[in-house]
This record gives C-alpha cells, structure tokens and sequence, in this order.
C-alpha cells in the first residue's frame, strides 16, 4: 500500500478535540474520506471514517440513533436500554454507538495513515499560521460532527 496524497481541513473550534478531518489517496486509484484528527489525553490520533449505529422502532420500524429518546418518524418513546443489547462492548464497559466504515486490518497499515496523516496535519496546521492562508478545498463530510462521535 503507497498512500500518495493526503488532504487535511483544519476545523475553527480550537477548543474543539476534533481538530481536522482529512482524505487519504491510496495508489492513486481508491480515496478514503472523512478521517478525523482528534486530540487525545496522549496527543493527537487518527479516527476512521464511521457511521451512527441504529436500530428500528418497535411501532413504525423507522431507524433511529441508539441515543434517540423518541422516533424520529412516528415520536413513539424509545426503550432507553435498549443500546444495551448488541451494542454495548463488554470488553471495555461501553456503549458502541459508532461502527467504523472503513478501517486498517492491521497495526503496520494503522501506523503508516497515522504518520502520513498527521505529519500532513502538523504541516497544515504551520501553514495556517502564515498571513494569507487559504484552506484547501474538501468534500463537506457526510454527518455533523459532535462531541458525541469523538469521544466513542
């Protein structure tokens, strides 16, 4: 695997532990977009692209985020317990409420888009000190990023 480009969009909020979302292009032939740079207790780390788990109302059969109080279609009361079931990760004692859609199968591929993507980051984030900088043009992610994803 050669990645051969990677592109960072650096976020406003500083006070933010989401700092940038990134792309990477690997052998020029297939793009993984949406990755994210979070800024972690240890330093900052790389987070795959990932989508919000969901499960079906009882009443409509409408999908609904596992956090939902109420469906989204029909406002019926959701079971608040209900992320308990397949969900939760009883290794670590939490709810998984995020699945990665894409993700390294092994932990030289990890290493190798975490240094590529973050000496991208420390890069973009020194140019973004100088006068006149213009942020490079990215797809807008597919979801609204909120403190809920990043700290799953």
């Amino acid at each position: 695997m050669n990645i051969t480009e990677v592109r960072v969009k650096l976020t406003e909020a500083k006070k933010n532990r989401l700092q940038a979302f990134c792309s990477i292009t690997i052998d020029n032939d297939f793009v993984v977009r949406d990755l994210k740079i979070i800024e972690g207790y240890k330093g900052a780390f790389v987070a795959m692209p990932s989508r919000k788990l969901a499960d079906k109302c009882p009443k409509c059969n409408s999908k609904n985020h596992l956090r939902s109080r109420f469906c989204n279609d029909c406002g019926a009361k959701l079971d608040d317990k209900r992320a308990l079931g397949e969900s939760r990760d009883e290794s670590k004692g939490k709810f998984k409420l995020y699945a990665d859609t894409a993700h390294p199968i092994n932990s030289k591929c990890r290493d190798e888009i975490e240094q590529k993507v973050l000496a991208a980051y420390k890069e973009e984030a020194e140019k973004a000190k100088q006068p006149g900088y213009k942020p490079p043009k990215m797809d807008v992610p597919d979801e609204d990023y909120d403190d809920d994803n990043i700290n799953s």
